[in-house]
């Protein structure tokens, strides 16, 4: 808590007064002589030379190789336009980088399925990639000149206006009239040159001066969605990559559930099983010798049964529990927060019952919080509370406890959170320094 109020408060502090004490201007009144206001400004102004080149290569050689398709040399010459154009992304999705600070990752590589140039070329006409940069090509030129045209306009009139009280001495001096002509015909003219009159220029260069910066600004916006749209990763590619990365996780989740539940049997009920079975073997030697050590052994052997197969009951329940399976989320949570160290009160609210994975995930989320609460947050009291919005399951596990939670360092919430991300799912953790903590689980609705 004492962190974020700290962070805010110096975010505040920082928007009136510099670090060493003096105060500064707004960000209104700094954004003409901002170094991010003079960076956008070059990548509109290199944004025409730039979309010239790469309009004059596409439509020059797309319509020639159209062309030339009658004939085989339409094709390399086709795939030596897209292969341009893609070259040309690369260049374009550096210049946002360096002037707009815009990361737009690239789009996935040619797939080119056998060596040779005719694969090659096949893999650069088939790319969806290669057809949109081509189209970013065909669509950047008239909206560079647009943003050429109105930024120019804005930047020469707003900082001429501005400046007009040094140089309106100018006129006089070698154009022969009194100031800068605000109307004239043949029988009356209006010049700008009396005091009132150039400082009102001025005041109107001041708006332009202060509003151009923001005009541009928004100009950029556009052309950064242009980059992310037509020279980014396309939404197909990205789902993919991003359902490669999570069955990567779902796999490596499974290899690790599968390594603790050999651990847990190997140290535990195997071991127990395995010291019992030596057990009854010194208790059926003695049987005749010395029947009460005999008796003894069996009870204690007795006890290790009872050990053991509580110990499986928990793995079970570990792995997916029967009340689980049988009478859904309400009973399973229940169970669990009964075995927690600190008092639990359990609210689920649900219409009906989610998917078999889906309650699963939910039911090892609320165990593995629960457990984080009874081994660190040294709290009184904690709650669950489960209920749908619209298309999502959520779960909520609070405490009063002592705070500090968080996915850093290698915790158990960052597995938390990528197995929940595996499906589609989100982890929020609010955790302040003293509590107390709220964490929330959002899983995808199945029914």
């Amino acid at each position: 808590m004492a962190t974020e109020y700290g962070r805010e408060y110096g975010q505040g502090y920082g928007r009136g007064r510099r670090a060493g004490g003096g105060y500064r201007l707004p960000g209104a009144l700094r954004a003409p002589v901002e170094g991010r206001t003079w960076r956008e400004l070059g990548y509109v102004l290199l944004g025409l030379p730039v979309s010239l080149v790469l309009f004059t290569w596409t439509v020059t050689l797309v319509t020639l190789g159209a062309g030339l398709l009658v004939t085989f040399l339409g094709i390399p010459v086709l795939a030596a336009a897209l292969a341009g154009c893609r070259g040309f992304a690369v260049l374009e999705r550096a210049r946002a980088r360096a002037l707009l600070g815009l990361d737009v990752a690239g789009p996935e590589p040619l797939r080119v399925r056998k060596p040779g140039a005719a694969a090659w070329m096949a893999a650069v006409l088939k790319s969806g990639t290669s057809w949109r940069n081509a189209l970013y090509a065909l669509v950047q030129l008239p909206w560079a000149v647009f943003t050429f045209s109105v930024a120019v306009a804005f930047w020469t009139l707003g900082w001429a206006l501005l400046t007009y009280p040094l140089w309106f001495w100018a006129f006089p001096a070698y154009a022969g009239q009194g100031g800068l002509r605000l109307y004239g015909d043949n029988h009356h003219r209006i010049y700008l040159d009396n005091p009132f009159e150039i400082t009102v220029t001025a005041l109107v260069g001041l708006v332009f001066t202060l509003v151009t910066p923001w005009l541009v600004r928004a100009l950029t916006t556009v052309d950064g969605l242009l980059v992310r749209g037509l020279l980014g990763p396309s939404p197909l590619s990205a789902r993919v990559v991003e359902l490669e990365s999570d069955r990567g996780t779902v796999v490596d989740t499974a290899a690790a559930d599968l390594r603790r539940i050999e651990r847990d049997l190997h140290d535990g009920a195997q071991a127990r099983l395995v010291g019992l079975a030596m057990d009854l073997g010194l208790a059926k030697e003695k049987l005749r010798e010395d029947p009460q050590a005999a008796a003894r052994m069996v009870e204690e052997a007795h006890g290790e049964v009872k050990t053991a197969l509580q110990e499986l009951r928990d793995l079970a329940r570990g792995i997916h529990p029967a009340v689980l399976t049988d009478r859904g989320l309400d009973a399973a949570l229940s169970s669990v927060a009964s075995r927690c160290t600190v008092p639990v009160t359990v609210d689920v609210d649900l219409p009906a019952r989610p998917a078999a994975a889906i309650e699963g995930i939910a039911y090892f989320t609320v165990s593995e919080l629960l457990q984080n609460i009874s081994k660190h947050s040294r709290a009184r009291t904690a709650s669950i509370d489960v209920w749908r919005a619209d298309d999502r399951l959520m779960v909520q596990v609070s405490d009063d406890g002592v705070g500090g939670a968080g996915l850093a360092g290698g915790s158990g919430l960052a597995g938390l959170a990528a197995r929940l991300d595996a499906v589609d799912g989100v982890l929020v953790i609010d955790s302040p320094a003293g509590g107390p903590t709220r964490v929330i689980a959002e899983l995808p609705w199945r029914p």
